[in-house]
């Protein structure tokens, strides 16, 4: 089993904001996205670039996995922003706009040879309908070394608006979504929920988060840090979760049990092919105890 890491909350704020940065290295969300796209005036993107370098640079975050989303990396920011950051090593680039694996497979060797260290990954943003439509050419990239894609990311806004879907559309995204779910499983990279908007709406986001969970994705791309919280309960197994997992594993741990491929748990019978999915629970949770919870 690779390694396991909770992607539970991946909280983004502006690259520009470096109070906000400075936040972010105590509050409990699982990933701290970084955006020097859409979230940086144009304007203040080269000092934004510059200031979100040395932050990623400095190592400040501790546990928390910083990913960088970049502009286009066709475009002259694109570009300035893979130079800056190569060096300093974030945990993953962000790639907007993705339509071809192409386009990671160029980041990726970019990274290169500009001296990433190779573990710093690379995702991709799922945001129009030739990316969904497109979805597992894209996440096949995973299969390239030069590629480095470890993850999928939605991104539900823009989909909305290209599609011409009437907020708020989720009901109407529901098989885009879990197109892009299928390819991300299919060549065992992550997939990331996009943001729920309305940030003061707690039900409506508790309720979109628990439909991403049922849905099968990692986690959720969140705006506000008061997200971080609910998404953090709803991505994470739960007690109940983890003991039938325990309960599994152990059972077919017992010399008894090891060469059977069903046997009774609980009162109900359980195949072997669930013991891997209960090792991953388990995984999971000790991953998450480690981040504090």
């Amino acid at each position: 089993m690779s390694e396991i890491r909770p992607r539970r909350s991946v909280l983004a704020m502006p690259g520009s904001n470096a109070r906000a940065l400075e936040k972010a290295r105590s509050l409990p969300a699982d990933v701290v996205l970084i955006d020097l796209e859409d979230g940086t005036a144009p304007a203040a993107k080269a000092a934004a670039r510059a200031g979100v370098a040395a932050a990623v640079a400095a190592r400040g975050f501790g546990a928390r996995e910083v990913v960088v989303r970049i502009n286009p990396p066709e475009t002259e920011d694109g570009e300035a922003d893979l130079a800056a950051l190569a060096p300093a090593g974030p945990d993953a680039v962000l790639v907007p706009k993705v339509r071809s694996s192409d386009a990671l497979i160029a980041v990726g060797s970019r990274l290169r040879r500009l001296g990433a260290p190779p573990a710093t990954r690379v995702w991709a943003m799922i945001e129009t309908p030739m990316a969904v439509v497109n979805a597992a050419e894209i996440a096949s990239a995973a299969r390239d070394v030069d590629a480095r894609l470890s993850a999928l990311v939605v991104g539900p806004n823009d989909l909305l608006k290209a599609g011409r879907i009437p907020p708020p559309g989720r009901a109407a995204l529901v098989p885009w979504l879990m197109q892009v779910l299928a390819a991300a499983r299919a060549y065992e990279i992550e997939a990331i929920d996009g943001v729920y908007t309305n940030f003061k709406d707690e039900a409506g986001f508790a309720a979109e988060c628990r439909q991403g969970r049922e849905f099968g994705f990692d986690g959720k791309m969140l705006i506000h840090p008061s997200q971080i919280g609910p998404a953090n309960a709803a991505f994470g197994p739960g007690e109940d979760e983890v003991a039938e997992a325990r309960a599994i594993a152990t059972a077919f741990d017992a010399p008894e049990t090891r060469e059977l491929g069903v046997i009774a748990v609980a009162g109900r019978m359980v195949e072997r092919l669930h013991v891997e999915a209960a090792r991953r629970t388990l995984a999971m949770a000790e991953a998450i105890e480690r981040l504090g919870g």
